[in-house]
């Protein structure tokens, strides 16, 4: 096979000729050219959230959970309390690196087959008052459930929380606006749906907030509010950036700004999570989640009830055509995830479920069916 293979996954993704191709020089890290590449990251970046009058981004090297990480520490007072609304594994991740940094964690756990609810969220909050902040995973893909990040801002904002919220895989699909969406801090990354390569992520602050944050963090090189203020000072980074991932975002954004923003980005995505559940449903598949609160990001399917079945060969067969799936999530249920993100449309994604289909064929299976509930 003379093509990349598809990566059916939440990130990394596959990316266009074009990104990849910016990737191909060199750049001087203090150099004028790259910072202007940065400064143009930088307000293209709050120009989607439409944030300009009211946050700062702030990039940071590393995966979107350095960012994450960095964001808690940065924003939450090392005498908060951080409430995490959890139905899923990056919940769960946001609230373990919460308690590392030392700060009084607490999870309100839900279904993870459902949204967290914004009036259990209400209660909670009424009834403790030590909660000073509330995280947010938007999209939880260890199963794929869309969180309501516009009804849980209205209640954090109406109780005086601030909102912390891991955007990671919904940022640049679907909509945020933070002239009607209040939050404290918003994370996203380079390798999620602007389609650009892993090995950066960035975090919007509430300009209300910024001033607050000095001292906060216990860490040199995750500082965002340091990292600020030497950005706003000098242009540069404070530490050697990741360039190539740098100027590979430029170059994603000016496709995603080409193709129409977000509602277009939205529309393929769409597209590709229709194509894929009805495709899978004819080789007998079905979805873990309701179609009600599935995000067109990444779909979990039960594993086929046949005995035959084993995710390492199903993988494998699938890879040898040219995709890559991934892994399910899930703590109780055999699952497996396929992404409907990236640079690929509808006809990658025939492709893909033919890919599966052959995967069976390979495995003696006859259905993709799942055991019956």
């Amino acid at each position: 096979m003379d093509r990349d293979k598809i990566l059916l996954t939440p990130g990394p993704l596959t990316t266009t000729l074009r990104t990849k191709l910016a990737m191909l020089r060199d750049w001087g890290s203090w150099d004028a050219d790259f910072n202007a590449v940065t400064a143009s990251v930088r307000k293209s970046l709050l120009a989607i959230v439409h944030g300009a009058e009211s946050h700062v981004v702030v990039p940071l090297q590393g995966s979107g959970t350095f960012s994450v990480e960095a964001a808690i520490a940065t924003v939450v007072p090392r005498d908060g309390h951080v409430l995490v609304l959890d139905n899923g594994a990056y919940c769960k991740r946001a609230a373990r690196l919460t308690m590392l940094m030392g700060r009084r964690c607490t999870l309100m756990p839900f279904d993870e087959a459902q949204p967290v609810s914004a009036g259990d969220l209400e209660h909670t909050l009424r009834g403790d008052a030590s909660i000073s902040h509330v995280v947010l995973i938007h999209c939880e893909t260890g199963a794929g459930v869309l969180n309501p990040l516009q009804a849980v801002a209205d209640v954090c904002a109406r109780n005086g929380k601030g909102l912390i919220v891991d955007a990671m895989s919904s940022f640049g699909a679907l909509e945020i606006d933070a002239r009607k969406t209040r939050f404290d801090a918003l994370v996203a990354a380079s390798g999620k749906c602007l389609e650009g390569v892993p090995g950066m992520g960035f975090v919007f602050i509430r300009k209300a907030i910024l001033d607050g944050c000095a001292g906060n963090s216990q860490s040199l090189a995750m500082d965002l509010h340091d990292q600020y203020l030497y950005m706003e000072k000098t242009t540069q980074w404070r530490f050697t950036p990741p360039t190539h991932v740098v100027v590979a975002l430029h170059e994603a954004i000016a496709q995603f700004e080409e193709e129409g923003g977000q509602p277009a980005r939205l529309a393929r995505y769409t597209r590709n999570y229709e194509t894929l559940v009805a495709a899978m449903a004819a080789l007998g598949f079905k979805p873990f989640l309701d179609p009600a609160v599935q995000a067109p990001i990444i779909v979990t399917f039960h594993a086929p009830a046949d005995a035959r079945y084993d995710f390492k060969t199903f993988y494998a067969a699938a890879r040898r055509r040219g995709f890559l799936l991934y892994p399910g999530k899930l703590t109780t249920l055999e699952t497996f995830r396929v992404g409907c993100i990236g640079a690929i449309g509808p006809t990658e994604i025939e492709q893909a479920v033919h890919a599966v289909a052959l995967a069976l064929q390979d495995m003696g299976i006859a259905s993709g069916a799942p055991a019956r509930s």
